[in-house]
């Protein structure tokens, strides 16, 4: 493509050629270097973008994205729902509503429907416990601006 460039040959086939010396090339490869060194981090932002431009918050590429950069030989990570349970009140006797709510379990303050979560992501416990803050920088590029999400360690 366009952007594949040997700065190093390019400068060297420019020299006229009773000037292309070994002192002379090295000369202008010294002058060079700091070009064909922006070149080389371009190309590594080039091959990143390009990355994250072929993803997107679908939980498929997400959940792709996420095996590719963190979990690429075994691809444990997955994405499910979040849990969406209804809360229970208690009520007072003015409002005249049964006192017996039967057996409650006690759930996360995020497991609500309407305060709750919108997916978790389950990943290895190696991987939270040495790459979380990559793992949400990760998963904040991706996700769309309104979702919410939980990371559970398996």
């Amino acid at each position: 493509m366009w952007y594949n460039i040997d700065f190093y040959k390019w400068a060297i086939l420019l020299l006229p050629t009773d000037l292309r010396k070994p002192k002379m090339i090295g000369f202008i490869k010294t002058l060079i270097s700091p070009v064909a060194n922006l070149h080389a981090e371009f190309l590594k932002m080039r091959v990143a973008d390009e990355f994250i431009l072929n993803h997107n918050g679908q939980r498929c590429y997400l959940r792709k994205a996420l095996n590719d950069v963190f979990d690429a030989d075994l691809r444990r990570i997955r994405i499910g729902d979040g849990n969406q349970f209804e809360r229970h009140y208690i009520y007072t006797r003015a409002e005249q509503k049964p006192v017996f709510l039967g057996k409650l379990f006690i759930n996360d303050k995020t497991d609500y429907a309407d305060t709750g979560i919108d997916f978790i992501v389950y990943v290895p416990d190696s991987t939270v416990k040495s790459q979380k803050i990559a793992l949400e920088k990760w998963i904040e590029i991706f996700k769309k601006g309104t979702k919410k999400y939980k990371i559970i360690a398996i």
